[in-house]
């Protein structure tokens, strides 16, 4: 009889039905839409952040005060101290191994330069590093990375040079000063040690590398006499904004706040595990970066929140009016329920039945309708659409039960207390 009743109500009177799931459908889409969006926006976020660059630095802590001037380093080139290369590979074998996207390590070499051919020559920086360079992790697996890693959005005129070749690329303002061009060669001299170079493109960056040349970083160490060692190390990683947890110092926290610390991707927890696997370095956080990356994903985060609470009560309104009229239309056929003896947990039964069966119609329509808006969202936004997650079905489902009975509590409450006898006199 409980279902009987309930099913023809639908039947009977199927407009106001209709309204409500198609409120609660359109509600759900745009939570669902939203919810795909902004699960999947930081990581999407964070990926073309490091297209625009590292976002650690990594150094020797025992390094000598540098000297810098226009962020050019004049120490001697046996000067500070040094790290070996060997080790990098190693970064692949911390917590958080797959979000690093690459590194680089450099070593800066005071050196003149003299085209060949030519009597003008110069004395400016040479940047020995990996373009695309493969290294070996422990477990034997090999990672390509390099500049062409940390670095992806340097333009360059030509080409970039190769790893084990005896080439290189000329910054722009030094290019410009020399003459160079791909194809030029150059000399390069750095206290007795030389090495002659071809030019395969002229780089433009914005800093320091414009008055440079960069070369492999094997180049470099020789030129430096430091066979294997490098001096700093940029690393690309993904990470989460930083909160107040993430500031914390690491050896102030118990047990349990360490491993929700160390297995969270914060730039705080990635640099404590370079430090563990690099020992005798010292890992920075290229503030600029890390804190813009954080402000615009918190940002983005929030206002995708926003418009999915925004959905969801302007949903839940609209199934209150829709059940607050219902309520008014079948007023007389809840006197009756009354009169024939059911109780107000009863009659209040039968209508939490019908939100909960349009909770559920309302919810699978906005699911479906929510992952095509997503769809649209990920390709207009990042050229590439979110990812289906099954596990957000069962929330949004939830979430248009407790819009619905949210939004019909006032209705409900109103048609548990209707009075039978003047319900059922006219009045």
């Amino acid at each position: 009889m409980f279902f009987r009743i309930v099913s023809e109500s639908f039947t009977r009177k199927p407009r106001r039905k209709v309204l409500t799931a198609v409120a609660l459908t359109l509600g759900m889409a745009v939570a669902t839409a939203t919810l795909e969006v902004a699960l999947d926006v930081g990581d999407r976020l964070a990926r073309e952040f490091r297209s625009l660059g590292a976002n650690l630095l990594v150094t020797p802590a025992s390094d000598t005060l540098p000297l810098e001037i226009g962020g050019v380093d004049y120490r001697p080139v046996d000067a500070g101290a040094y790290l070996p290369a060997d080790d990098l590979g190693k970064l692949k074998t911390i917590f958080w191994r797959n979000n690093v996207m690459g590194f680089a390590p450099f070593l800066d070499v005071p050196v003149t330069i003299a085209p060949t051919g030519a009597h003008e020559k110069t004395r400016e920086e040479m940047i020995g590093t990996w373009y695309s360079h493969s290294v070996t992790v422990p477990d034997g697996s090999t990672f390509t990375t390099g500049i062409s890693a940390t670095d992806p959005w340097w333009r360059v005129d030509g080409r970039w040079f190769s790893d084990a070749a005896e080439e290189g690329v000329a910054g722009v303002a030094l290019a410009q000063g020399l003459n160079l061009h791909p194809g030029s060669k150059v000399n390069i001299d750095a206290g007795g040690r030389s090495h002659t170079l071809t030019i395969t493109g002229i780089v433009s960056t914005g800093g320091r590398e414009d008055n440079s040349i960069l070369a492999p970083l094997e180049i470099a160490q020789d030129l430096a006499g430091r066979p294997g060692e490098y001096r700093r190390l940029l690393v690309s990683a993904l990470t989460k904004p930083a909160d107040s947890f993430s500031e914390r110092d690491p050896a102030t926290m118990t047990p349990v706040e360490y491993d929700r610390w160390y297995c969270s991707p914060y730039i705080s927890s990635i640099s404590h595990q370079i430090q563990q696997q690099l020992p005798g370095v010292e890992v920075r956080a290229i503030r600029q970066v890390a804190e813009g990356e954080g402000r615009i994903l918190t940002r983005v985060s929030g206002l995708m929140w926003i418009v999915t609470i925004a959905a969801l009560f302007a949903a839940a309104l609209a199934v209150g009016a829709t059940s607050a009229t219902t309520v008014l239309e079948r007023r007389s056929e809840i006197g009756l329920m009354k009169a024939l003896g059911a109780s107000r947990r009863a009659v209040g039964a039968f209508f939490v039945t019908e939100q909960l069966f349009l909770a559920l119609v309302g919810g699978v329509l906005g699911y479906a309708l929510g992952i095509i808006l997503a769809r649209a969202v990920g390709v207009g936004i990042f050229g590439v659409a979110p990812a289906l997650r099954w596990i957000l079905l069962p929330i949004v489902l939830v979430l248009a039960a407790v819009v619905a009975l949210l939004g019909s509590l006032l209705p409900l409450g109103r048609a548990s207390r209707v009075d039978p006898a003047p319900v059922l006199r006219g009045d």
